[in-house]
């Protein structure tokens, strides 16, 4: 079975390409999903989360209070790496059972959807690279839009982040969304189409 990762930057698009990936039949298995679900109230990540930085990271209803846990690690590398040494082990391990199930039901192929392919150094474990491109000036536009915020503000964002040209160095597929959702459509479907054809 081919595992492909698929990641993009900030703004690039990622998110709408995973979806129409998975709209053409091609099973997804979403990091951003999964790192949410290792985090319910009662798993052992959430406990383990809550002894390391304290009871008042919880929500009244037990769930996780992301705003708190944020502020604590915002800014604080340390902090960023206990949690980050919590929270990875979990999703990749629910990213490895659900691939597993994906070959279980006989699937050919299937997508891990991983903002931090590269920069998590999943890239290595997967068979295929693809990477949602678009300019850093689209990023730039379309980010602004997206959450109402000032230029410096997304540049700050966006240079937090690998840049996606760094990114596209990794890429065995590269799907251009720099322009109108017709052409990326078209992009799609032509991805969808080569890594669905039988291996050899």
């Amino acid at each position: 079975m081919l595992v492909v990762g698929l990641t993009g930057g900030i703004a690039s698009g990622k998110s709408t390409v995973s979806k129409m990936v998975g709209e053409a039949g091609i099973p997804i298995i979403d990091a951003d999903l999964l790192a949410r679900k290792v985090v319910e109230p009662g798993t052992r990540t959430l406990k383990r989360i809550v002894a390391e930085f304290g009871e008042e990271i919880l929500l009244p209803d037990g769930h996780l209070d992301r705003k708190k846990l944020g502020a604590i690690i915002f800014g604080d590398e340390g902090q960023r790496r206990k949690l980050n040494a919590i929270v990875h082990p979990a999703v990749r391990w629910e990213m490895f059972v659900g691939v597993v199930k994906c070959w279980v039901r006989g699937h050919r192929v299937c997508v891990l959807d991983v903002p931090l392919l590269i920069e998590g150094g999943l890239w290595k474990w997967v068979g295929k690279v693809a990477v949602v491109y678009c300019p850093r000036s689209v990023q730039l536009q379309r980010l602004m839009q997206r959450d109402s915020c000032t230029e410096a503000e997304a540049v700050a964002r966006l240079d937090s982040q690998l840049s996606i040209e760094e990114k596209v160095v990794y890429a065995d597929y590269v799907v251009d969304n720099s322009g109108e959702m017709d052409a990326l459509k078209g992009q799609v479907s032509r991805f969808v189409s080569s890594i669905s054809r039988p291996m050899t």
